[in-house]
């Protein structure tokens, strides 16, 4: 199977064979293009893939629906990840990758979050900033997670797209399925800095590119 699922890459497919594949999964209501414009910050050694998703928003695009309270049908949550598992089968198969791991933003971040829910041992590491764990019930049944997957979450302490309670409800669920590390920024809102990304290049080289 191939990928049919629009997207961006850091490399052709000829060139994509031996190194680590990065899956960077773009927020609500923009695209696959402010993931592609951070593939000149990650290390060597990585192909970075960034789908599009595929519901429409306005002149943009999300994963699934969002409301206001970061709440949504957990059926269209489970079918959206499904839908980026199925993308990510096809280009495992342009491969051979050494190591998938996955980074997310906003929404992004809920969808990598998922990805990893759906399979647990499928990803070398995850990086997710100003994002948010869905609460999925039909999944927390089976969990905690079989394996404790390095996961790098990243916030602002200023940004209020994330509310309250979902930052909570995400600490709480990092915490006892996944090898959390956290890092804060002060004054930093709903955004990616240059800092996430040092902190993001130096989390894949100890967890991906120092393991082999």
């Amino acid at each position: 199977m191939r990928p049919t699922m629009p997207g961006a890459f850091s490399r052709s497919e000829g060139e994509r064979a031996g190194t680590h594949l990065l899956v960077m999964l773009h927020g609500y209501g923009t695209g696959e293009e402010r993931m592609e414009s951070l593939f000149a910050t990650l290390p060597a050694g990585f192909t970075a893939a960034a789908p599009r998703g595929s519901l429409d928003v306005g002149d943009d695009v999300g994963w699934y629906l969002l409301d206001p309270g970061l709440r949504t049908e957990q059926g269209t949550v489970i079918a959206a990840a499904s839908g980026v598992l199925a993308w990510l089968d096809g280009v495992l198969a342009t491969g051979p990758f050494r190591s998938v791991s996955l980074f997310g933003f906003s929404q992004g971040m809920a969808m990598a979050t998922m990805l990893l829910r759906l399979r647990p041992d499928g990803f070398r590491c995850v990086t997710g900033i100003g994002g948010f764990v869905p609460d999925v019930e039909l999944l927390a049944v089976t969990e905690p997670l079989p394996v404790r997957v390095p996961y790098l979450w990243q916030r602002g302490t200023a940004d209020h797209m994330i509310h309250p309670g979902a930052v909570q409800d995400t600490q709480e669920w990092l915490t006892a399925n996944t090898a959390l590390t956290r890092r804060e920024f002060s004054d930093v809102g709903h955004v990616i800095t240059p800092a996430m990304m040092v902190e993001t290049d130096i989390f894949l080289r100890e967890h991906v590119l120092d393991d082999g």
